[in-house]
């Protein structure tokens, strides 16, 4: 076996994700040797090529994929496959997508090059995403004051018996 056995499929992964070629998708995940958050050139990973060339068929099995990064950044508009979903034309298609991101985890605080967030790229008349991504953002905020708190319990590295102080 080549050493660029792994490189190829890195490509290969991108590939299908552009194709939305399931077949090939799935060939790659069975031979393994293969990075899910592989980025290309433009820093595009499989899953920035996903969804935005509208590969719904092989989005699942990349954000099901373990190892999946749902907040990748590319390099030109330091966009995350979230910020290109939003900006898909076609609503029924773009909904989709954004849900599936929103329900991998996708941050919808994050801003692209120009500083801004999804909702600020989100068509103003797109009150359904809108309101799924309020919804995803409201979740977020109530997980991260957990995390928060479990945190600020005992100094850095402390175990169950941090609060014996």
């Amino acid at each position: 076996m080549e050493s660029d056995q792994g490189a190829s499929n890195n490509e290969r992964l991108l590939a299908a994700a552009r194709a939305d070629n399931e077949d090939l998708l799935l060939e790659v995940f069975e031979e393994k040797g293969f990075d899910i958050n592989f980025q290309d050139g433009l820093g595009n990973t499989a899953l920035h090529n996903a969804v935005s060339n509208g590969s719904t068929d092989v989005l699942e099995h990349i954000l099901s994929h373990d190892e999946c990064d749902v907040d990748p950044i590319n390099r030109i508009d330091k966009a995350t496959p979230l910020h290109l979903a939003v900006r898909i034309d076609d609503p029924e298609l773009r909904k989709y997508i954004v849900e599936s991101l929103l329900e991998a985890g996708a941050d919808t605080r994050i801003k692209d090059k120009n500083g801004e967030t999804v909702l600020d790229i989100l068509p103003a008349d797109d009150t359904e995403i809108r309101g799924l991504i309020r919804k995803a953002q409201a979740q977020a905020t109530i997980s991260q004051d957990d995390v928060a708190s479990d945190d600020e319990d005992g100094s850095a590295g402390s175990g169950s018996g941090s609060d014996d102080e």
